[in-house]
């Protein structure tokens, strides 16, 4: 196989609890990583030399640090491959939208080129090289809708219900960092069980403190809670609402008006791209 193409799906954190601090400046959490059946996607071509090409060039990033191309140049040292790829991506998620879209390119990355270049290294490997592009990296690499803590890199699978969400983007781009290091953002959360999360649900910690930052977002929530229970994925800047079905969630993604713009996507517990490799 020389070429190969795979869906980098979207995610949403649908809840976020922030227990702590740690020493080394990252935080603890609890959270659901739910996969939808809709992302980016990309496409793969085997090179005979080394190089890493990447199209089409994103604005204001350069390439050499784009998730997708440090996710391969780390495949690459790894794994002691001579081999390089020409990758095309086809770039459907919003940038700093808290749905995962630069770490679920990376995950797609390391899952292809480790077949596209026979590499055979197991989940539990790249994983690890995922965990050190970033925390959300693991969750798409083993490919599973889960239960997370540490700083996102312990997974636990979890099945949950079929469900259709109606996924919003606010005109603006939310800064991770700039949330993670307020003076205002709830640290103590207390730590919650599966059974709890179940049958409870939860809060997402960042979510005041990104209204009164980002009043895009404020505006976006406020707007979509008049059709069901609004919440934010993430550190921001998507917010969503499930539906029982997808025509419901459909009819509410048409009364939305510019800036605000939106997608549908079902719950999926195992990823599109997972599926696609199993076949």
């Amino acid at each position: 196989m020389t070429a190969l193409t795979l869906p980098a799906p979207a995610k949403l954190n649908l809840f976020l609890h922030i227990t702590g601090r740690r020493s080394d400046g990252y935080h603890n959490l609890q959270t659901v990583f739910q996969l939808l059946d809709y992302g980016d996607e990309l496409h793969f071509e085997t090179r005979a030399d080394n190089q890493i090409q990447l199209r089409p060039e994103i604005p204001g990033l350069a390439s050499e640090d784009n998730l997708v191309v440090r996710a391969a140049r780390l495949l690459q040292q790894h794994g002691d491959s001579r081999r390089g790829a020409n990758i095309e991506l086809r770039k459907r998620l919003p940038m700093g939208g808290g749905i995962g879209g630069g770490s679920s390119d990376a995950a797609t990355t390391l899952l292809a080129l480790n077949q596209l270049w026979q590499l055979q290294l197991e989940l539990d490997e790249l994983a690890e090289l995922g965990r050190q592009l970033g925390a959300d990296v693991p969750v798409f690499v083993r490919g599973k809708t889960a239960w997370a803590e540490g700083i996102g890199e312990q997974l636990q699978a979890l099945e949950l219900e079929q469900k259709w969400y109606l996924v919003v983007a606010p005109d603006c781009h939310v800064s991770t960092a700039r949330i993670f290091s307020h003076k205002d953002l709830t640290r103590d959360s207390s730590a919650i069980t599966v059974a709890a999360f179940l049958e409870q649900g939860g809060r997402n910690d960042c979510e005041p403190l990104v209204r009164k930052l980002y009043p895009e977002v404020d505006f976006a929530l406020r707007w979509l809670s008049q059709y069901g229970d609004a919440r934010m994925t993430g550190t921001g800047a998507c917010v969503y609402a499930a539906f029982a079905n997808r025509a419901d969630a459909i009819r509410v993604l048409e009364q939305l008006q510019p800036p605000l713009r939106g997608f549908v996507a079902g719950a999926v517990n195992q990823s599109p791209a997972h599926q696609l490799l199993a076949s």
